[in-house]
């Protein structure tokens, strides 16, 4: 396995790395900011450029480039704009997904939302188009020949890891760390069970090795 990280720069692509550097699984950080990719140069972490607002030529040969074999989708536009967030969360993820089943790469992890798929919850949060994004972004990923992961975590946190989660039919309420939606990427990459499924989970009872698989 090798694993690209697209939003590799972001609070839980970063906790990601530290989750694969322990399993010593390979990995590639998909990064858009030049100092963003000499950081971590300078870290040893092999690194990728990838611009999700690019032509999907352009992504198709970024990808290519990193030699991955498998996709973690964690990039966001983070509050820059709802702009931004179409183009980043809903595009640039869908342009992935296009280029991922062109260039044979199968497995496929997207970190979503709580919500993503309860509109009636999205006017409240005070982020509707955010939603909007995420939930046909795993709208179409469902519809893909890819093997798909989503992982739907609580409220987050920047708490240290719990390492226990409860695994929710839908969110029923509740907060994870961010330290522990990388332990669940992580273990979901290394269970084939996990495929073709959506994951909804908060801090809870259960380790998350045997909650996962």
């Amino acid at each position: 396995m090798k694993v690209l990280i697209i939003g590799a720069h972001g609070k839980v692509g970063r906790l990601l790395i530290d989750e694969l550097q322990n399993k010593q699984i390979h990995f590639v950080a998909g990064l858009r900011n030049e100092e963003q990719i000499k950081a971590y140069q300078a870290e040893d972490i092999a690194t990728q450029y990838i611009d999700l607002t690019a032509p999907i030529a352009e992504i198709k040969n970024s990808i290519e480039a990193s030699g991955a074999d498998t996709i973690v989708f964690t990039a966001g536009a983070g509050g820059a704009g709802y702009d931004l967030t179409m183009e980043i969360d809903l595009d640039g993820a869908i342009k992935t997904m296009d280029v991922a089943q062109t260039l044979g790469i199968k497995r496929y992890v997207m970190v979503s939302a709580v919500y993503s798929d309860d509109p009636s919850k999205w006017e409240a949060s005070g982020i509707r188009p955010y939603y909007i994004a995420k939930h046909y972004a795993d709208k179409y990923l469902r519809s893909t020949n890819l093997d798909y992961t989503i992982v739907h975590p609580g409220m987050l946190t920047n708490d240290d890891a719990v390492g226990k989660i409860n695994i929710q039919s839908n969110y029923e309420g509740g907060s994870v760390p961010r330290a522990d939606v990388a332990k669940v990427i992580t273990q979901a990459l290394e269970t084939p069970s996990t495929i073709k499924k959506d994951i909804n989970f908060v801090t809870g009872d259960e380790d998350i090795v045997s909650a996962v698989r």
